[in-house]
């Protein structure tokens, strides 16, 4: 009945003259109409057709047919004539099969024969540099975190997703829960691209009080509506409710909740949170090179109050992904001050995107801040920070997540069946510096302790000249930590962590120039991306920084950062290894960096070095990290 059902579609299709060429496979037809369109019949139902991709072609459009005027177009990278990787396109169950249509694909592209029907996809590791415990999507493009809220003992990280493709498009708010910020559960997409565009970051809060009267306690997401329309682009902000704790959403039937007053296409990334003096809503919306706030009683209607940022931070920049968080100073609750988070690309001091904050105080309807516009306080000093936003709902804890990646060269990474990572959760905390002003810092949380499956304590050591540990553990697997006090009376003085390919990562103290310094300029594949000159870089300071760390010509990944310190004191350092990634802490977190890394082999040895004096290692214990 299923083959009578395809033979009367093939033939109407002939009889209208529609149909330039067919084939049929695996219980697939291929009606291809020219060269542009090309409609595939499924004959028996199944879960998913599994699309064979090749990052390098050009995005076909995708689409399943249910008559529904919800039905959305997907851009999916389709092979042409190299098959890369499979993703799952998610089909109805309905026995009597589906329709695809796909366009702007070759009728001899070679995905037409690569094509195939499943109830199942294997996600099963296939990565030699998928992180060990740090969090990733199964499969697919991830960047920002989005939604972070805490609700009823499970940590709620949702993402900005792509499930049809290890690069960026189509995106969807993916979903990963977790009870301690370390283990998580893997989820399906929570709320997916719509005819409305595409789902760009935002935020998530637990309504106690109803105010959307959707039922007390209810999570309700906010997010970017992002299209492209004729000149530019569209972005509003748009709501959706969740019954089942965060599983699935109904999008709001009146969507978009806020439009731009003026039109302008750079405002996206809806952070809300509740003004307990108030008793309302706010909303914080990047604005271009601006924050603007909105409050709202019911969530669904939101008033314009105020903007803040126009010339704040280092210049050009484009702001985004907005948080604004309220916290004691140096511990003393009765000191509390505002702190609002903004991540920029570019205008990182290293070229690219990064995380800064402005600390000040805010009335409920604008926010002032403590510094000049041209002071810049960056969250993190490495280069693959970004988007950095906090959970909700989690009381006094200020809980933050970034994405662990760079815009520079993110697409570009040396991995295919996902792409990025998130760094370590960080639980953030307000201090006054040495100069009386105040900073973020930024450490593990706690429960990265967890991870923790075996340690050798070492005795205290000093070195002037080298002292090296060969082998850190057997059968190493590339998770480990450092923890250890380190005093320097050298020029320079830290360590390396190194492989037997020579393949190398540098942390150490400059004495001359006041800083720490994490060099990963050799430190396995780093020769991919973009390509720069010292000219291309974004502005004077970061083109002086490169030149110190690389020679002449070398891409946008291979590249030193550092950060200020004073190098006359001891210091804690943490340092955190995965497959994939180094991320450093400096006293509890008052200086963080992290960088990505992809070494040939996993780093297992330490070079202790110290030139012109000597360095003091103490309370020195390395862990082997695991799930």
């Amino acid at each position: 009945m299923k083959t009578n059902l395809v033979n009367l579609v093939l033939g109407l299709a002939f009889t209208a003259g529609t149909v330039s060429c067919q084939s049929q496979k695996n219980n697939l037809v291929f009606e291809h109409q020219g060269d542009t369109v090309t409609i595939v019949h499924i004959a028996h139902s199944a879960k998913y057709l599994l699309l064979p991709i090749q990052e390098g072609s050009k995005e076909g459009q995708v689409k399943l047919e249910t008559g529904s005027p919800a039905d959305t177009e997907m851009d999916i990278r389709l092979a042409i004539d190299s098959v890369e990787y499979y993703v799952p396109f998610a089909l109805t169950q309905d026995e009597g099969g589906a329709t695809v249509t796909i366009r702007n694909v070759a009728a001899d592209a070679l995905c037409w024969d690569s094509i195939k029907v499943s109830d199942t996809f294997d996600t099963t590791n296939r990565d030699k540099f998928r992180p060990l415990y740090h969090h990733t999507p199964l499969y697919g493009w991830m960047n920002d975190a989005n939604g972070l809220v805490y609700k009823d003992g499970e940590y709620h990280l949702y993402f900005q997703h792509n499930p049809y493709g290890s690069m960026w498009g189509n995106m969807h708010w993916g979903h990963s829960v977790s009870k301690d910020l370390v283990h998580w559960e893997h989820l399906d997409p929570a709320i997916a691209r719509d005819t409305l565009g595409h789902i760009f970051s935002g935020s998530a809060i637990v309504d106690k009080n109803n105010s959307a009267g959707y039922g007390e306690n209810t999570i309700i997401a906010f997010y970017t509506s992002h299209r492209n329309v004729p000149g530019g682009q569209s972005q509003v902000q748009s709501m959706a409710y969740s019954t089942d704790n965060g599983r699935t959403y109904t999008k709001y039937e009146q969507n978009p909740v806020l439009t731009p007053f003026d039109g302008l296409q750079n405002f996206r990334d809806p952070k809300v949170f509740w003004y307990e003096p108030e008793q309302k809503w706010i909303m914080i919306v990047s604005a271009d090179k601006n924050m603007r706030f909105y409050s709202s009683a019911n969530l669904k209607q939101w008033e314009y109050m105020s903007e803040f940022g126009e010339g704040f931070g280092p210049q050009p920049n484009q702001f985004e992904c907005p948080d604004f968080i309220q916290l004691p100073v140096d511990g003393d609750r009765s000191k509390m001050k505002w702190v609002m988070i903004v991540n920029i690309n570019p205008g990182f001091v290293y070229g690219g995107s990064g995380t800064m904050y402005f600390v000040g105080d805010f009335d409920g309807h604008r926010f002032v801040c403590d510094t000049k516009p041209e002071v810049v306080k960056w969250l993190d000093w490495g280069k693959d920070h970004y988007a950095t936003v906090c959970f909700s709902n989690t009381d006094s804890r200020i809980i933050a997540v970034p994405w662990m990646s760079n815009w520079q060269y993110a697409n570009y990474t040396p991995i295919q069946q996902f792409r990025s990572a998130n760094a370590l959760p960080r639980e953030l905390s307000l201090y006054t510096g040495e100069d009386k002003q105040l900073y973020l810092s930024a450490a593990p949380v706690k429960e990265t302790e967890n991870l923790r499956k075996d340690s050798k304590k070492l005795d205290d050591f000093t070195v002037n000249g080298e002292k090296r540990f060969e082998t850190l553990f057997e059968n190493n697997d590339g998770a480990f930590e450092l923890e250890l006090q380190l005093t320097s009376a050298g020029k320079e003085a830290g360590f390396e962590l190194l492989n037997s390919l020579g393949e190398k990562v540098r942390i150490y103290l400059d004495a001359a120039e006041g800083r720490v310094v994490m060099d990963r300029a050799e430190s396995g594949i780093v020769d991919f991306g973009k390509k720069v000159k010292p000219h291309d870089l974004d502005t004077e300071e970061s083109y002086a920084r490169y030149k110190e760390v690389t020679v002449n010509y070398k891409n946008d990944f291979a590249l030193g950062t550092w950060a200020p310190i004073n190098t006359a004191k001891g210091h804690k350092v943490q340092v955190f290894v995965d497959n994939g990634s180094v991320e450093l802490f400096v006293d509890g977190g008052r200086i963080a960096m992290t960088n990505l890394v992809f070494p040939n082999e996993p780093y297992n040895s330490l070079r202790f070095y110290s030139e012109g004096g000597e360095m003091k290692i103490s309370d020195f214990t390395i862990y082997k990290l695991g799930l």
